[in-house]
């Protein structure tokens, strides 16, 4: 959408004009010049890059990273918001390696959704860390270094919202201006990658684990006198290959994060009490456990009844992180500048908040899950 058709339009007070103005003008001519930088600050954005590269090892790295972010700085919602998407990261991981979607999935399936994951968890977190670390220093040296984006190949959208951020500490709109820029560069680079069309987002696996909202992001969190089992919140995943739908996720889940003080601390309690190994035992240690009791070659029988084991049942074996997959060497991606569109301002807007409700939807999504493993074993016997 051409810019002059965009401010035509009647937009919502919660879009600032100076932010449209800004990046209109960096539209029209980019006058940045590395030449133009001082030893200092060259010096700055390589020691970014190799803190980035050396915290980007894997998804246990990633997570903790943000975590600790967030810890340093508060006021950067997103960051805890970004700890706790990477840790479901995580646990989907493992899932691959678990008791219940070997029982689904061939090996090589696995690999592939893996791999996605990966990448995806690898590309988001090698494209925000550097601007958070440039945050800092800003912070540090008391002056908005944001200007050296370029330098770290972040988009020029990025570039103005932070320096918005830096003006006014609009916590909302830098969060929502963050899933935007993250969400387009996971599309620009993973998701529309043939390799991944191919190998996953158009494969009977991924449409039938999306039709039957086999995914959620859930929160963990202490509720007043709990010390034991969390209780959670969260929204379930659907129609993950849709920037729309993606952009919109992201936003519900930060309302749901954020939209009461004692929630984020409650969250933010439990992250700090259980560090993160991709275990889904971090969470619940009555349903899930890092060793596995089962027997192998057994026939699977159903385990669980709303969240809880059944009598002398086994604990659904979640294995750590570092146990069910080795690191990954990425490839570097080609840097190019996914803004193009106006229309992605429309996403700035405030949303309804989301109510987070999820145990219910949760608890059936493994009850189902061990009814497919069933099914899938009796037509095979069948075909037998």
């Amino acid at each position: 959408m051409d810019v002059r058709f965009f401010l035509k339009k009647k937009i919502k007070q919660t879009i600032p004009l100076e932010i449209i103005k800004e990046l209109k003008m960096k539209s029209k001519s980019n006058t940045f010049k590395k030449s133009n930088i001082t030893v200092q600050e060259k010096e700055l954005v390589q020691s970014i890059k190799e803190k980035t590269d050396e915290l980007n090892r894997n998804n246990i790295t990633r997570t903790k990273a943000y975590l600790d972010f967030f810890k340093q700085h508060p006021e950067i919602h997103w960051a805890l918001l970004a700890h706790m998407v990477s840790r479901n990261s995580g646990w989907l991981m493992t899932d691959l390696k678990g008791d219940l979607l070997p029982k689904l999935l061939s090996e090589k399936e696995q690999r592939h959704f893996f791999l996605f994951l990966e990448r995806g968890n690898w590309l988001i977190f090698q494209d925000i860390y550097p601007q958070l670390l440039l945050y800092k220093q800003s912070l540090q040296w008391k002056k908005n270094l944001f200007y050296l984006l370029p330098c770290l190949h972040v988009s020029a959208f990025m570039e103005t919202m932070w320096n918005y951020f830096w003006k006014y500490g609009n916590h909302s709109l830098l969060t929502a201006a963050i899933i935007i820029n993250e969400q387009n560069y996971l599309e620009t680079h993973a998701v529309q990658k043939e390799h991944f069309q191919k190998t996953v987002l158009n494969t009977i696996g991924f449409k039938l684990y999306d039709f039957l909202r086999f995914n959620h992001i859930i929160f963990p969190f202490y509720k007043k006198g709990e010390t034991e089992k969390p209780s959670l919140t969260g929204e379930t995943v659907r129609h993950f290959d849709s920037l729309h739908e993606r952009i919109l996720l992201g936003k519900r889940l930060y309302s749901i994060l954020f939209k009461e003080k004692s929630t984020w601390q409650n969250v933010l309690l439990w992250a700090d009490k259980h560090p993160h190994t991709g275990s889904r035992k971090d969470y619940w240690k009555h349903l899930f456990h890092d060793i596995n009791e089962s027997i192998p070659g057994s026939v699977y029988h159903r385990r669980t009844e709303k969240c809880r084991l059944k009598k002398g049942a086994h604990p659904i074996y979640s294995p750590p992180l570092s146990f069910a997959w080795k690191d990954v060497n990425h490839l570097q991606v080609k840097e190019q500048d996914w803004f193009n569109d106006w229309t992605i301002f429309e996403y700035l807007e405030e949303e309804k908040t989301a109510d987070g409700e999820i145990y219910e939807e949760y608890c059936k999504t493994i009850e189902k899950m061990e009814l497919a493993i069933i099914a899938k074993k009796t037509i095979f016997l069948r075909r037998d």
